[in-house]
């Protein structure tokens, strides 16, 4: 009796966890084919003023890109049961992308960034840092071989990949470009991004936990 019950408790389970990669996966397609994929065709009007800063951009979309494609493969259970090295593999693309992106991002906080205001600057590199923390710590956990926690520092830093691709939906919504300049409500779109899904997301995980 108690196995049927976690039987068709888990049911429900897999079909919210199913439908929410479909929504993400969607999600981010979107953001890849509108947002990321130009800079590809290297058309000075679509870097605008980081047309001086291209390869570093470019850096960070390319690292950015590798996460974003990598992270759902990292989670597929059946995936990973069943190619252990493709997946081992693809862990270390996802760390090298990640490492590329970080890189990136710094460079360019501190030339366009701050060129733009302090404030988008600060907002870049501490993006950049809980980027790297995260998928860090990950790293660190799967080389002691504590799965759980690894699993748990994964789920992180793909929140933390996330934060672009909810970046430039925030920033594209009507609404946005009644709240101020770019240098007055970037930053703060910025740490929203990725700040208050963190958030969220170590309420699941520490709610989830026996």
């Amino acid at each position: 009796m108690a196995k049927t019950l976690t039987l068709v408790t888990e049911k429900p389970k897999a079909w919210l966890m199913q439908l929410a990669w479909a929504f993400l996966i969607l999600f981010a397609g979107k953001f890849v084919l509108n947002d990321a994929l130009p800079y590809f065709g290297f058309d000075q009007e679509v870097f605008g003023r980081y047309w001086g800063m291209k390869w570093p951009l470019i850096g960070h979309i390319s690292g950015g890109l590798l996460a974003l494609v990598l992270g759902p493969f990292q989670f597929w259970a059946g995936f990973r049961n069943s190619y252990l090295k493709v997946h081992r593999w693809m862990g270390r693309l996802y760390l090298t992308g990640i490492l590329i992106g970080t890189i990136s991002s710094v460079t360019l906080a501190l030339t366009v960034g701050i060129a733009i205001h302090w404030t988008w600057a600060l907002s870049l590199i501490v993006l950049a840092f809980a980027w790297i923390s995260t998928t860090g710590m990950a790293f660190r956990y799967i080389l002691l071989k504590r799965t759980n926690l690894h699993k748990e520092w994964m789920i992180r830093s793909y929140v933390v990949t996330f934060a672009f691709v909810f970046f430039r939906w925030l920033t594209s919504q009507p609404f946005y470009y009644e709240l101020g300049t770019f240098p007055e409500t970037g930053p703060t779109a910025i740490w929203i991004s990725w700040a208050i899904p963190l958030f969220f997301t170590e309420i699941i995980l520490q709610w989830n936990k026996k």
